[in-house]
């Protein structure tokens, strides 16, 4: 039952992280919101299923080969701390967010050299070319296994990573749906105030994390 829980823990876990950190705005969105109201539901689609796709690799490489990095008390402390003033550096600049970065040099980069032409295609590249997002899920991770929200065995951070697939593939459905009904209608003014909400909510974890090292650190003195 322990096994089950533990589990059932690290995949609820992948799921809501997975679907909250697709929603700030950036490259893949704006695809989506371009391209599904000029071309339909199933292409905006691809376009996500193919950007998580890749975002599934670069998870997959952070969980089980970097988070064993932090096992040590020292590290967990420390990831602790980070975690806390990580979130807290997210959700203030998703709540800041004013604009909308349709694409980096790194991705036009690597969009020059393999010229994707399917929407699936161009939603992985988009990702392959932004190398912050295996630094990002790194950091997440470590977070993770500091907290003891999930443990360090491979097959518990192996569910993380597939209810993380699942939650950002559940985002980006909903959005190409949003796009598609809204024939246009759906406006990049629309994702900017879902990156605050994504924001504030990324804000309220940072918070609940300084209260715990608080209370950890009362404990101990």
């Amino acid at each position: 039952m322990d096994q089950f829980n533990s589990l059932l823990t690290a995949g609820i876990a992948g799921l809501i992280s997975g679907f909250v950190v697709s929603i700030p705005v950036g490259p893949i969105n704006i695809t989506i919101v371009n391209e599904g109201a000029r071309r339909g539901f199933f292409w905006a689609f691809m376009i996500g299923l193919g950007a998580m796709a890749m975002d599934l690799i670069y998870c997959g490489v952070a969980f089980a080969g970097f988070s064993g990095l932090f096992a040590s008390k020292f590290m967990k402390a420390t990831m602790e701390l980070l975690s806390f003033l990580f979130l807290l550096y997210l959700g203030i600049k998703y709540l800041l967010t004013a604009s909308l970065p349709s694409t980096t040099h790194t991705i036009e980069a690597v969009e020059h050299k393999l010229h994707p032409h399917t929407a699936f295609w161009i939603g992985f590249v988009r990702v392959l070319g932004n190398p912050a997002v295996l630094l990002f899920w790194i950091t997440v991770s470590a977070t993770f296994i500091a907290h003891d929200w999930i443990n360090d065995e491979l097959n518990t951070k192996m569910i993380c990573v597939v209810g993380t697939f699942f939650g950002g593939l559940i985002w980006f459905t909903l959005l190409s749906f949003l796009v598609a009904k809204g024939h246009g209608k759906f406006s990049t003014k629309a994702l900017i105030r879902m990156a605050h909400i994504s924001g504030a909510t990324l804000l309220i974890a940072g918070i609940v994390i300084g209260f715990k090292l608080i209370g950890m650190l009362a404990h101990h003195k």
